[in-house]
């Protein structure tokens, strides 16, 4: 199975909307077929695995991560193909939460007379879809949120001045959660400030496999929440490859046409306290089949995505410097007037970048 998840891993940056997927086929204590899914549209890895392993594959044990398909997709039910094929026994990581399937494949392989069992490597095998599995079960992506800051917690200057608080390294190790985002999201403050570019700089991406060539590789989604359509058809993202939504309350219908005329899907929301309702946006990715999101936003929409609970994990990127309580700190958390309020988080992994340090924490609930 460990091998199955090295294979699935691959598909890091290419696979969604649909899952990573690793597929082992062994016999007699020899692997005789090995796949991975690599994109939508293609074959999925036990189809791969099944191909490479050929007549083999009569009796023979199958290590997946996922929880076999068992309906029509783009692709042939993958329950088909291994019943078909005569595989004696199916070891799956972990139940696909996908409703169409669910437990469904199990119980068509079992029913064919295969053994399967399931939760070998579960907790990793999760960790390679938590989008897949956050979408499927709550209508929403994964969000992690990225934060450049200081020792001291200061993400700019008293002015504004943030470039660069990390350094070089650091920049380029964000590169690599970006490439496996649906897409990347901000809010039209940090596009006026900034005017970023939010886009995925390939070539300093580790782990994209040797058979993919990087220029067939999607750009994210870029999402900019914006509220009063204030985002300039200046701004440099409009002239980089990718899609763009803007999600604001008020459709300004010239301020609409403008930016459809640069290419943005310009869609209007509802209004939550004066601002864009964040949790239908988040609905809304959910049906354009975005599995994880990056925000790189700054404190108010950040906060604000904290406080609606729609922030899954935190990856803080810390400089060994110090900025004072006059500069400018993480998240904007109005009305925090007690401990018991406060935003707790399991920190997950704690290691060096360069000369800077990454600190990946989870949201808990509640």
């Amino acid at each position: 199975m460990a091998r199955a998840l090295q294979l699935a891993a691959r598909g890091m940056y290419t696979t969604h909307p649909n899952p990573r997927v690793g597929c082992v086929i062994v016999k007699d204590n020899e692997v005789i077929g090995e796949g991975w899914h690599r994109r939508a549209g293609e074959a999925h890895a036990e189809i791969n695995a099944l191909a490479q392993a050929g007549d083999k594959a009569r009796d023979a044990t199958v290590y997946v991560t996922l929880e076999p398909c068992c309906h029509h997709g783009r692709t042939p039910p993958c329950t088909d193909a291994l019943i078909q094929a005569g595989v004696q026994r199916v070891v799956a990581a972990m139940m696909d939460p996908n409703p169409k399937v669910a437990g469904k494949g199990i119980a068509q392989l079992q029913s064919a007379g295969i053994e399967v069992a399931t939760g070998m490597c579960q907790t990793q095998a999760e960790a390679l879809n938590p989008g897949h599995i956050k979408r499927v079960q709550a209508n929403r992506p994964y969000v992690r949120c990225k934060l450049a800051m200081t020792l001291d917690g200061r993400t700019a200057t008293a002015t504004g001045e943030s470039k660069w608080i990390t350094a070089p390294e650091a920049r380029s190790d964000v590169q690599r959660y970006r490439a496996r985002s649906s897409a990347i999201m901000t809010g039209s403050g940090t596009v006026l400030a900034d005017n970023p570019s939010l886009n995925v700089r390939f070539n300093e991406v580790n782990g994209v496999h040797q058979d993919i060539d990087l220029q067939t590789i999607e750009q994210p989604w870029r999402v900019i929440v914006d509220t009063d359509l204030r985002t300039p058809v200046t701004s440099r993202m409009f002239d980089m490859p990718g899609r763009i939504l803007i999600a604001c309350v008020d459709e300004k219908p010239d301020a609409k046409k403008r930016l459809e005329n640069k290419g943005a899907i310009v869609k209007g929301f509802p209004e939550k306290n004066g601002k864009v309702d964040l949790k239908q946006v988040m609905q809304y990715l959910s049906e354009l089949k975005i599995n994880e999101v990056m925000l790189e936003a700054g404190s108010t929409l950040g906060g604000a995505m904290l406080q609606a609970g729609l922030v899954d994990e935190l990856i803080f990127y810390v400089a060994p410097c110090l900025l004072g309580d006059t500069a400018r700190g993480l998240f904007t958390l109005p009305g925090l007037d007690r401990l018991n309020q406060a935003v707790n988080l399991d920190i997950m992994d704690v290691r060096a970048v360069g000369n800077d340090w990454r600190i990946t924490a989870r949201v808990k609930p509640g």
